[in-house]
């Protein structure tokens, strides 16, 4: 029996991660899809939004999330028995694609594909990171010696390379393929900068294209066959390099969930929510908001200042309506200060 072809999808927070998969399950051509999906946090969102997108090729049942941490810590404890149950169905997809937490090292995930429980079932057919045009223009996660020097003359505390920095990096040398997303953010000119910068940290041979709302063409997605799990030079991530490969934490970064019961209006909500994000550098913040009179539920995208928010179905009947978020930034967060800010939204359309 010939192996099941896996797409692992990694990247930085917000960077367009969902909206490829999104595109990806609504081309599909007919191959059904089994899709992993993990967040940082406690609170999963990403399901939720790619729920009913591909009825056809991805069933809700084949649908499977991990939401108890980053899936490169959890490789033993999760990801494995997760991908045994997986491959022990009668129904097998044709094709499985992994989004991975923001927050991941690619290289863990990778290596595991080695592992004895799965090496006979599966391949990795290629890993796609997706990296946010945007985000690098503004000098957000860039690598550059000139954005390394103005981050240190705004903070003393910043003398060496980031911890976001090395992350990022960690995700384009672990690539088969690297799309640039949000291109249409950003003019011709400082695309071919960017496009410079993470050539000089990809591997040679790394494929680079730029996207759209996350719209590539899939044949440039799935079907490529790499067998990556077997090509590991030059995919070391920072930790491993110095530390010998010892194990990954997250101790650099900090997740946690706000539920508000009512809500406010809409411009007062996003307004609370961009107010909240600048005063505390919150990295990344999404979930789903109830609105006074609204019979759809809103769904929430930040990344950094940037707050997108559109309706993305009903509300279900019997279903909760309440205001749910996820909140991540570098630890520690001032969890407290941040709910305060989020809840005093509130307090402001009373």
């Amino acid at each position: 029996m010939s192996k099941i072809p896996v797409t692992v999808i990694t990247g930085f927070l917000g960077a367009g991660k969902t909206t490829l998969v999104r595109h990806l399950l609504a081309h599909a051509k007919g191959k059904r899809i089994a899709l992993i999906i993990n967040e940082f946090g406690e609170l999963g969102v990403d399901k939720e939004i790619l729920a009913g997108c591909g009825d056809e090729t991805c069933r809700e049942e084949d649908m499977i999330e991990l939401a108890n941490g980053c899936i490169c810590c959890t490789v033993a404890d999760e990801f494995i028995p997760t991908m045994t149950k997986l491959l022990a169905r009668p129904d097998r997809p044709d094709h499985i694609v992994i989004e991975t937490s923001g927050l991941a090292l690619p290289q863990p995930l990778i290596r595991a594909f080695n592992w004895p429980e799965i090496k006979s079932e599966v391949t990795i057919d290629g890993v796609v990171t997706v990296a946010d045009a945007a985000a690098l223009a503004e000098g957000r996660f860039a690598n550059d010696e000139a954005a390394v020097d103005a981050l240190r003359s705004a903070d003393t505390m910043l003398d060496h390379e980031t911890p976001l920095g090395e992350l990022f990096e960690d995700q384009l040398v672990a690539a088969d393929l690297v799309v640039l997303n949000k291109s249409d953010l950003v003019s011709d000119a400082a695309l071919e900068t960017i496009e410079s910068h993470l050539r000089a940290e990809m591997r040679p041979g790394t494929g680079l294209v730029r996207a759209r709302n996350g719209h590539v063409d899939v044949s440039a997605l799935i079907g490529l066959g790499l067998e990556t799990e077997a090509h590991l030079d030059g995919r070391d991530s920072h930790h491993e390099l110095e530390h010998g490969g010892e194990a990954h934490e997250h101790d650099d970064f900090d997740s946690f969930s706000v539920v508000i019961a009512a809500g406010p209006g809409k411009e007062t909500l996003l307004a609370a929510i961009e107010q909240t994000i600048r005063a505390h550098d919150v990295l990344r913040l999404k979930g789903f908001a109830a609105l006074p009179g609204a019979n759809a539920r809103l769904a929430i995208q930040a990344v950094g200042p940037r707050v997108n928010a559109y309706f993305d179905r009903p509300w279900r009947e019997g279903e909760v309506r309440q205001t749910a978020l996820v909140v991540i930034g570098e630890s520690p967060l001032d969890r407290t200060a941040i709910t305060q800010s989020l809840e005093g939204a509130l307090v402001a359309a009373a």
